[in-house]
């Protein structure tokens, strides 16, 4: 089945397990991606990422080059805005990863993160969810190999995982809300 990665404009095989880490993995080989590849890939204007370096949401690019954790949480971000504003969305990610222009306090890496993040939106298309214990026992099964650096470190984790899973399903509940209502209009 495809589906676009979250917060990107690319479409994979959502039933692949590890589909987000095989997309992005080799587009880093070469060491990093130039603001213009950012811009496609997540189909933000290039000014609105730029922005987000100024206003400390991610730390600014080496040479002039993301990294694949800088890209992570721009699509981390721009996965969340439909649905948060960005206050609450910089306070999620802080509340995991301190300070968010440096990773020096981070509890997990943002492409880590992102993989998890995108293996649960995969999991939603072939689960049914019945309720709020199925999230809860989703985020769990994902979190299985993550190693927390220090006790609590898990479960902050696991929240943020309900609290951006949940935004993902409100997104995607509105889009469908606005198709609908597009429909109403021909």
């Amino acid at each position: 089945m495809l589906k676009k990665l979250p917060g990107s404009t690319v479409e994979v095989d959502v039933s692949r397990p590890g589909a987000a880490a095989a997309i992005l993995t080799p587009m880093f080989l070469t060491g990093g991606l130039m603001l213009s590849q950012v811009a496609q890939f997540t189909g933000l204007e290039p000014y609105t990422i730029q922005n987000w370096v100024k206003r400390g949401y991610l730390s600014p690019p080496q040479n002039k080059r993301y990294s694949r954790k800088q890209l992570c949480r721009i699509l981390i971000i721009n996965m969340l805005r439909d649905t948060l504003q960005l206050d609450k969305i910089c306070s999620l990610l802080s509340y995991i990863n301190g300070h968010l222009d440096e990773e020096s306090d981070d509890i997990i890496a943002d492409d880590q993160l992102y993989f998890f993040i995108a293996e649960l939106t995969a999991r939603l298309e072939t689960h049914e969810m019945r309720g709020v214990g199925d999230l809860d026992a989703l985020c769990s099964q994902v979190l299985q190999g993550y190693q927390e650096p220090y006790a609590g470190a898990h479960d902050r984790v696991r929240l943020v995982l309900k609290i951006v899973v949940t935004a993902y399903i409100a997104s995607s509940f509105k889009q469908r809300a606005e198709l609908l209502l597009r429909q109403l209009e021909t």
